[in-house]
């Protein structure tokens, strides 16, 4: 049977990921809430005032032409009034090239305006663009605002920023690195997907939502503190990033969802701390490098596929709260030794531990009522399995497919010897010994 082929059909299928709370508009956390000191330091951003006098001529050396009534060009950085304020809302296309610096406020026929916003998709490809400091009076940066821009190589946020939108900087591979304002709250979808040239990124303590696949894709990434008042961690937030080798997720963190690390190949540790109460699909899936992991005393479920592929680890400690093992939960996990699973856990998925090829050792808890179809197969290495059940788990021949077991040794209570070795695929280990 090709059950490699078949493992990998089922792979990434059924994804469920963690509840998300509602939109709210708390304050961000104070310094008790947060845990710790604050580190960082407001963004200064000079305040860049343009003033435009009758004959259409601006200060400072500043270039203005007007387009029409509520549209200007200033330094060929276009400006559209909206509501008694400004945006940016796009750039010269026939001029303009190098550093972008977005004003703070325009003075012009006698109104005062404030730029507040740069507007979705205001410099979407805009591959002349090679720096860009955003004025101090912007609250919000735009969807792709940014994408695109693939000579982008610095960017000033200032501390007036507050959010950043869905893929705001998504493809801007020159970017290297981003420093993050206190006071922002929310990071957007995919905002820096695919900048593979970021290789460090400050996140402060203000922020509480970084939203799906926010950072997926930055290869070049290799730390990463989540500041502690952010209490999920989305869908891909991290996924690709195989040049991060280490996180620190916060005790604030309550979900790690769907694929939120997945293939982080540079991983080495990872503590899951006693907040998370569960581990999504395919979470660290391809984290191959992984080698340490704790997984804390509150986590209820471990998803599908939430480890698979994880071949440097060698020992796994399931904690006491996880009532459910994910299919291919550990598959592939190639030097995991032994595994221990509490008595709390009451079904362990299909192929939760395939091809584990040095697991030698195994222990499932008194609680396990039912084991899914090639959960232990390919398990070469196998020597000894524990199972405290009193009632034989329910499973399938194939449990065990092409693992050892005529030549390993099966423990299970003294009083429930007879009913293992009256009943397949359990009758079928070389020696059956009471515990």
């Amino acid at each position: 049977m090709a059950v490699s082929a078949l493992l990998l059909g089922f792979m990434m299928l059924n994804l469920t990921s963690c509840s998300k709370d509602e939109e709210n508009g708390t304050a961000a956390p104070t310094e008790t809430e947060q845990g710790g000191k604050e580190d960082f330091k407001p963004v200064v951003v000079p305040d860049v005032v343009v003033t435009v006098d009758d004959s259409g001529q601006a200060n400072g050396g500043h270039h203005f032409q007007k387009i029409d009534e509520t549209s200007f060009y200033i330094d060929d950085i276009k400006y559209t009034a909206s509501q008694g304020d400004l945006m940016v809302t796009g750039y010269n296309e026939a001029y303009f090239k190098g550093a972008a610096v977005i004003i703070s406020t325009l003075k012009y026929q006698g109104r005062t305006m404030n730029v507040t916003r740069v507007k979705d998709v205001a410099f979407k490809n805009c591959t002349m663009i090679t720096s860009c400091v955003i004025g101090n009076k912007v609250s919000r940066i735009g969807n792709e605002a940014f994408d695109g821009c693939t000579s982008l190589s610095s960017v000033t946020i200032p501390s007036s920023v507050t959010s950043i939108g869905e893929k705001a900087f998504e493809h801007c591979r020159g970017l290297k690195s981003v420093v993050i304002p206190i006071g922002l709250m929310s990071i957007g979808e995919g905002a820096f997907h695919d900048c593979n040239g970021l290789t460090s990124v400050t996140i402060p303590s203000s922020v509480t939502s970084i939203g799906s696949s926010a950072f997926s894709g930055c290869s070049g990434l290799k730390t990463v503190i989540i500041p502690n008042g952010v209490t999920s961690i989305e869908t891909s937030a991290f996924s690709g990033c195989s040049g991060l080798t280490s996180v620190t997720i916060p005790n604030s963190v309550t979900c790690i969802d769907n694929e939120a690390f997945y293939f982080c190949s540079g991983l080495t540790s990872v503590t899951i701390p006693g907040s998370v109460t569960s581990i999504g699909s395919s979470a660290f899936s391809g984290c191959s490098g992984l080698i340490s992991l704790t997984i804390g005393n509150s986590v209820t479920s471990v998803g599908d596929d939430a480890f698979f592929g994880c071949g440097g680890l060698i020992s796994v400690t399931i904690p006491s709260s996880v009532t459910s093992i994910g299919n291919r939960a550990f598959a592939v996990c190639s030097s995991l030794i032994s595994v221990t699973i509490p008595n709390s856990v009451t079904s362990i998925g299909q192929y939760a531990f395939y091809q584990c090829r040095s697991l030698t050792s195994v222990i499932i808890g008194s609680g396990v009522t039912g084991i899914g179809s090639y959960a232990f197969a390919n398990c070469s290495g196998l020597q000894h399995f524990y199972c405290h059940a009193v009632n034989p788990p329910s499973t399938v021949s194939t449990v065990f497919y092409d693992a050892p077991i005529s030549s390993a040794t099966f423990h299970v209570p003294a009083e429930s010897l007879d009913a293992y070795k009256a009943r397949s695929p359990w009758s079928e280990f070389g020696t059956i010994v009471a515990l």
